[in-house]
């Protein structure tokens, strides 16, 4: 699948100092929690817990559009970092769960009044949303796996993300609805 003058995503790591050289790799690789040798998509997950929390009280009508717009851009910034790596779609690429694990925790906006509590229980939340998102992003059932292999591109890279945060978001919906009737 891939084109001659691309190399094998999981044969090719990039040098840590030609992630910093550019703010499109540096986004990509979300300041370099891709470059994790073990579970780049994890840590890059990880790392976005701190943005979740940041844009957490901001209004749905800010907080949807704003998810939008993050997920045009990184379709942009992913392409473009995979096209000068010369990989589609390179592990250490992680901008696409930052965005994947922020819709997962849209049932969790407090504009919403789903689920509301102490700090122990947000963070036990996101927690969940965390879990649920890396395991729909890693098991990638119908149709996640098969756009994963078609779509090219930094739509493709963020695509499948997507699809496996709308599937954690909904089960991550109905855990709370049963939890806080």
């Amino acid at each position: 699948m891939n084109e001659p003058n691309q190399k094998s995503k999981r044969d090719y790591q990039p040098p840590p100092r030609l992630i910093f050289t550019t703010w499109q790799h540096l986004l990509a690789f979300w300041f370099g929690a891709g470059l994790s040798p073990r579970a780049p998509g994890t840590m890059g997950t990880l790392a976005a817990l701190p943005l979740w929390f940041l844009l957490r009280p901001l209004p749905l009508e800010i907080y949807l559009p704003l998810l939008a717009a993050l997920f045009t851009f990184g379709c942009w910034v992913c392409g473009v970092s995979a096209k000068r790596l010369g990989v589609h779609d390179h592990g250490g690429i992680v901008f696409d769960e930052v965005v994947g694990l922020l819709v997962t925790c849209i049932p969790l906006l407090p504009a919403l009044r789903i689920a509301s509590g102490s700090w122990p229980w947000q963070a036990a939340w996101a927690f969940a949303a965390f879990a649920l998102f890396r395991l729909f992003d890693i098991w990638k059932p119908w149709p996640i796996r098969t756009l994963d292999r078609r779509v090219e591109g930094g739509f493709g890279i963020m695509v499948d993300d997507l699809i496996a945060a709308f599937y954690a978001a909904i089960l991550l919906w109905l855990l709370v609805l049963i939890t806080h009737p």
